[in-house]
């Protein structure tokens, strides 16, 4: 499950105390009576109560940092990204393997159906995405995790030719597709990492990234974010 599902769960389950004394409030009011001084207290005291641990907890979980937020960077500034754009926060991981030596990417594909025409883009998420030690300047390191994101625009690209032979191009085909992408993407982000060891397995990763680019050069006529659902007559 997505972890931004998750945690927008829990933090349903730690908002729902709030949202009953709330409906208490709203409904006494509109009656016109009084409210006790004490039930308004109470709902103060559990609205703090609740309302500061979940931010912490949201903060913690998606490592988003909201005090230096930087905005997802599109596949055209790909060549922009360096370690300086790993703003996210890292909380508790201290080693990977041992290594202290690591990062981590956030990509996500983003998409919007119009009635002619679907735009899906890959998306790096700079305020999520997070490098332990700040020191680590190593190209290789820094190369294998960009090419996390070389892979989403790759399913980013699938997904657009996959569209455009579509005999029926309806929302509910779209969206099948998509998912079917990001289902993929996420698996091939997983054996690419395990296959390079996170980059250890030299050869591995080369390996990879001849594959990967070429993929990407075999699909660049899908390179523009948008594309044309049904031709005008």
């Amino acid at each position: 499950m997505n972890e931004n599902l998750v945690a927008a769960l829990i933090l349903l389950i730690y908002f729902s105390p709030i949202f009953y004394q709330l409906t208490i409030v709203i409904r006494e009011s509109k009656k016109g009576n009084k409210l006790p001084l004490k039930k308004l207290y109470r709902f103060l005291k559990i609205s703090m109560l609740v309302l500061i641990p979940s931010l912490v907890f949201f903060i913690i979980i998606s490592h988003t940092n909201y005090l230096n937020y930087q905005k997802p960077m599109k596949f055209s500034e790909y060549d922009k990204i360096t370690f300086e754009n790993f703003k996210g926060l890292n909380f508790f991981k201290k080693s990977l393997y041992g290594n202290t030596r690591f990062a981590y990417i956030v990509t996500s594909i983003d998409s919007d159906i119009e009635e002619d025409s679907v735009s899906i883009d890959a998306l790096f998420h700079p305020s999520r995405s997070f490098v332990y030690n700040k020191k680590t300047y190593s190209k290789d390191l820094l190369s294998h995790e960009k090419y996390h994101f070389k892979i989403t625009e790759l399913f980013v690209r699938k997904a657009k030719e996959r569209i455009s032979k579509l005999k029926t191009k309806n929302k509910s085909n779209i969206d099948y597709i998509l998912n079917s992408i990001e289902k993929e993407e996420s698996k091939y982000q997983q054996e690419y990492d395990y296959n390079t060891f996170h980059s250890y397995v030299h050869s591995e990763q080369k390996r990879y990234e001849r594959e990967i680019d070429s993929l990407l050069t075999l699909l660049n006529h899908f390179k523009k974010s948008k594309i044309t659902l049904h031709e005008k007559k």
